[in-house]
């Protein structure tokens, strides 16, 4: 056990132990009216109040990005995405203008707000509190945005994302049904094929979301990576989607870089292969995962089932 001596405690074996509280990523930011801009990479945010709306992080004393969250009358808390460690490694170095690299949309007061983030708070400066060698600011949010996207993570001084823990799957089953399935509808096909691809995709898809893109978004990268260039009505075939939903997810992937326009529709950049790579490392090892117990010939045979139903329509 640590505890308090004479020379205080050791402040890296505190700052490890601290490390066990896994939390995810924010940039804050801030404008003056004079236009200075300050962003800064935070894991301290966290919620004080739901009436009022407040929440709080907390900056070093010795920050020179201070005097402006000091001046400014609101502030902006981005919450990071999972695929967002590039922008929060970016905010976490002391440089010149952070901002001239970077893109973002001016919030209330000029605050910066960035793009793709898991959740936005736009917040009105309530309070600085004095505490040790931070300050403490408390912020009372006046508007918010909702992503949904998977947070980015962070844990023992590493990056970390999100995964459903396995001991949900036990509740699941002692909380599920008691009772045999009826036989003429636990032999159904339809109803089996339903249920199958709902269970595969609970364990599937938050570990696709850890990726930090929404189902949607990773499904059209990586129908791209193996094709040239494909046309919106191809491409809507092949991802079995709403046009609108089509459209949303092709204005994020090519803000975010991860695909371009094409003289004969929409193809994949480099970035946008190695993101689809990891997606199918992700799908590749849920496979193996699910299939572990069964011979390969038994899977193939399963493929070509469901193959031969996909040519049905």
């Amino acid at each position: 056990m640590n505890t308090m001596n004479e020379q205080g405690f050791d402040s890296r074996a505190f700052r490890r132990a601290l490390g066990n509280f896994a939390t995810g990523i924010t940039v804050v930011s801030a404008a003056t009216d004079s236009g200075r801009l300050a962003g800064v990479t935070a894991n301290s945010f966290n919620s004080v109040s739901l009436d009022p709306p407040l929440v709080l992080w907390s900056i070093d004393k010795r920050s020179s990005s201070f005097s402006v969250f000091e001046e400014a009358t609101h502030f902006a808390v981005n919450i990071l995405a999972a695929d967002q460690i590039d922008l929060s490694n970016h905010f976490a170095r002391p440089q010149g203008d952070k901002f001239s690299s970077v893109v973002y949309e001016p919030g209330l007061s000029g605050a910066p707000l960035f793009s793709d983030c898991s959740a936005r708070f736009q917040c009105e400066k309530y309070q600085i509190v004095e505490g040790g060698d931070h300050w403490v600011l408390i912020g009372k949010v006046v508007a918010f945005d909702d992503f949904g996207r998977a947070p980015l993570l962070y844990h023992q001084g590493a990056y970390s994302s999100v995964l459903p823990h396995p001991q949900l799957d036990k509740a699941k089953e002692e909380t599920g049904r008691t009772a045999a399935f009826h036989e003429r509808l636990g032999n159904n096909i339809y109803y089996l094929m339903n249920q199958a691809v709902r269970c595969y995709q609970s364990r599937y898809q938050p570990r696709q979301l850890s990726s930090g893109l929404r189902v949607n978004e990773a499904r059209m990268l990586m129908v791209l990576e193996y094709e040239e260039a494909m046309g919106l009505t191809a491409l809507q075939r092949e991802v079995a989607m709403p046009l609108q939903e089509v459209e949303q997810a092709l204005e994020t992937l090519m803000r975010k870089k991860l695909i371009v326009e094409a003289d004969s529709g929409y193809a994949i950049t480099q970035e946008g292969v190695s993101q689809a790579e990891i997606l199918w490392k992700i799908a590749l090892d849920q496979q193996n995962e699910v299939f572990s117990c069964f011979a390969e010939e038994q899977v193939k045979t399963f493929k070509d089932m469901l193959k031969f139903l996909t040519k049905l329509v």
